[in-house]
């Protein structure tokens, strides 16, 4: 019965005509099946859908990968260049600058190969190969290897994943490795061959003030001006494999990279994007939402607001401290403005009255199936909501607070610490060595090249007392008991002793104990308990809320199931998991109020115009004045001769597709993609078509800068444009 479901969702959600235009972040597998041609080329689309995707050809999907841990990034030249925004290159341009060496405010241009920078850690990944692995999910359900509610699980996926590529062709292949994953709340899967490229190098980066241009005050918002670009190259070995970091590597030989136009765009221009659009949540219901708002959004506003301003102060006083905490506060800040908006713009647009009516409609719906599964689902849901939201509030409050607010202690090998009673006591000097060693590789983890001690420990002294405010008594680590009976409440003197006199405060305090280590030492040392008392809680308050969510992905599975029917013939596209999706629209300006309308596109008249050489937010580079004020645009102006910065298009998009290319008609890349207006920020949970816009840096732009400005002419000779 429970196969019979499946399948069907799967031909509701694939066999009819396209939903409303521009909505849904489409599956590459799925696009024949769902009919988007005819819809794509009714809106713009000049080339053949099957040059898009076609497992059996290359396409465009080939010339797309994920940059780093998070971001989208596409080939445009032969030679492995990658374009991806400037701050999805944020951590790699900042992980490379020093007060000798500022390249976050100066820029990086690499003239020749020779200059462009190794940087460790950094990967690009492409997708190989993408299998429907659906029947066999199933098969495994209906045999009983594993049970329905297990199938969404880690466990069995990665175990799934693995065994299929055993059995594969591209087993042993180097950088291979494959992910399954359930869609539509696990009434489809798929399993992804990915091929992972872990030698990438820095090639180019605008200085942030062309970069970030707008900073935190610009984000998220429009008219925009910001160059949100930069530029690494894919290095492979001699045979085109992917390989770790040599001398010997060279630039890889792609095997599909993007066309460049510099036709330019009209408003009512085709638009398509590839990407990897991170996390969407379109199927939750009303209660859902409220959740999203009020334990979700509300602490990590409230928590990231405290340590911003502390951080905002500290980097403004110190070169150094700036660039340590560059990357750390341009990834707090983004979310941070998002969650303010997101629950500005669920009020706004009405969202909690929109999922109210469709689950009026749904209930009609499973009235008339006269379907009980359908009936009950939606109060079965609330329920659990209820059941969650003070979980889901205090975790949220504890994860923002000790997982990415205050960073002392924050590494996993704090726990050799007990290791190392455990020894001491049994007298095991081979013990003994090997989590002396651990703690070592603990103290360089925590005091790194981008922590500051004296800079958490002002953040320590404001989000602990916070923290004990937000959440109730039993949801408080062990420690607060020290800070309450030993510091008589008083958080600063706690704070103090934690970051002066324990074991991990200092190189002194650290090697004065590894040199003599005690089991009496450990037991004594507030860094010690301060770190077990915060493991120990994050399990238990994780542990509740997993028992707490019960059946809730069997629940989610029935919904969309339900949804995906009542819909029909009209199919809904699965909500985004950071797989490969295509969106579709086109460029098109907006009315975001009464009397307001937005045009499509920006110029270089507008940095001119927004420059404040007194805010670090809007500083304009001295050679860019030069440019603007010269008319020194070369081929990339606009036929008036005027310079565009950025533009509008309706695509469907969500964190994740950062530096996601911006294809026209044609299939040619007019841009890259770098964020989402501020009216519509409620769209990851509601799509508003009327006032969803997805906000692109200007391909000429990016040229402009990088040939004109950044003197690099040889990356410009390098990639294949058209005019």
């Amino acid at each position: 019965m429970k196969k019979l479901k499946v399948l069907a969702l799967a031909l509701l959600c694939a066999a009819f005509s396209p939903a409303k235009a521009d909505e849904g972040m489409w599956l590459l597998q799925m696009m024949q099946e769902q009919n988007l041609a005819d819809r794509m080329k009714a809106q713009g689309l000049k080339i053949d859908i099957a040059s898009i995707y076609n497992p059996e050809q290359l396409t465009l999907k080939d010339a797309v990968g994920i940059f780093g841990g998070g971001c989208t990034g596409e080939i445009i030249s032969p030679n492995g260049l990658i374009l991806t925004n400037h701050h999805c290159g944020y951590g790699a341009i900042q992980q490379h600058s020093s007060v000798e060496h500022d390249y976050l405010t100066d820029g990086f241009w690499a003239k020749s190969y020779q200059e462009e920078i190794p940087t460790p850690g950094l990967t690009f990944r492409f997708v190989e190969r993408i299998v429907d692995v659906t029947e066999k999910v199933n098969e495994d359900i209906r045999k009983g290897k594993v049970t329905e509610a297990e199938s969404f699980g880690s466990k069995y996926l990665k175990k799934l994943a693995a065994d299929e590529l055993k059995k594969s062709d591209l087993k042993g292949k180097p950088g291979i490795s494959t992910q399954a994953l359930p869609f539509y709340e696990g009434n489809k899967f798929y399993l992804f061959f990915i091929k992972t490229y872990s030698d990438v190098r820095m090639v180019a980066a605008p200085p942030s003030s062309i970069g970030k241009f707008g900073g935190e005050t610009d984000n998220w918002m429009w008219p925009r001006h910001t160059g949100d670009f930069s530029m690494f190259r894919i290095y492979a070995d001699k045979d085109g494999n992917p390989a770790e970091y040599s001398a010997e590597n060279v630039p890889l030989k792609v095997k599909k990279h993007l066309t460049i136009s510099l036709k330019g765009l009209q408003e009512g221009d085709y638009a398509m994007i590839m990407g990897f659009p991170g996390s969407t949540s379109r199927y939750l219901t009303e209660s859902e939402v409220r959740l999203r708002m009020e334990g979700i959004n509300v602490p990590r506003i409230t928590v990231r607001e405290e340590r911003q301003n502390i951080l905002r102060k500290e980097m403004a006083a110190s070169d150094k401290v700036r660039i340590q905490y560059a990357s750390k506060f341009a990834g707090s800040s983004n979310y941070w403005k998002n969650s303010i908006g997101m629950n500005k713009a669920i009020v706004d647009n009405k969202v909690l009255e929109t999922k109210a009516e469709q689950e009026a409609k749904f209930a009609a719906f499973a009235k008339e199936k006269q379907n009980a599964d359908y009936a009950t689902v939606v109060g079965k849901i609330d329920e659990y909501v209820k059941r969650v939201t003070p979980l889901r509030t205090q975790l949220t409050y504890f994860t923002e607070t000790f997982r990415s607010g205050i960073e002392f202690t924050l590494t996993s090998k704090m726990e050799a610490l007990q290791d190392l009673a455990t020894a001491l006591q049994k007298n095991k000097k081979k013990n003994v060595e090997k989590a002396i060693a651990t703690l070592k590789e603990a103290y360089a983890d925590i005091h790194n090249k981008d922590y500051d001690h004296e800079v958490d420990r002002k953040v320590a002294k404001v989000l602990l007392p916070l923290y004990a405010e937000k959440v109730p008594a039993e949801a408080l680590p062990d420690f607060y008991q020290t800070v309450k009976n030993t510091f008589k409440g008083d958080y600063n003197a706690y704070v103090d002793a934690l970051y002066n006199n324990s074991i991990f405060a200092n190189e002194k305090n650290f090697n004065a104990f590894i040199e003599n280590p005690t089991v009496e030492a450990i037991n004594k040392d507030l860094s010690a308990e301060y770190a077990a008392a915060v493991s120990k809680k994050y399990k238990e308050l994780a542990d509740k809320l997993d028992q707490a969510n019960g059946d809730i992905n069997l629940l989610h599975k029935t919904y969309v199931r339900g949804l995906c029917e009542m819909y029909a013939p009209t199919p809904k596209a699965p909500d985004a998991n950071f797989t490969i999706r295509l969106t579709y629209g086109n460029v098109k300006a907006y009315d975001p109020k009464d009397g307001v309308h937005y045009k499509y596109y920006t110029t270089l008249k507008g940095v001119m115009e927004k420059e404040d050489p007194n805010n670090p937010e809007f500083v304009v580079p001295a050679k860019l004045k030069e440019l603007y004020a010269t008319k020194n645009y070369g081929r990339y102006a606009l036929p008036n001769g005027e310079m565009p910065t950025c533009f509008l298009t309706t695509n469907d998009i969500t964190g994740g597709n950062s530096g996601s290319p911006v294809m026209n008609g044609n299939g040619e890349l007019i841009g890259a993609a770098f964020d989402g207006n501020w009216e519509s920020l409620s769209g990851d949970i509601n799509f508003d078509n009327n006032l969803q816009r997805c906000i692109a840096v200007d391909i000429r732009y990016v040229l402009f800068i990088v040939e004109k400005l950044g003197g690099c002419k040889n990356l410009i000779d390098e990639m294949t444009i058209v005019e």
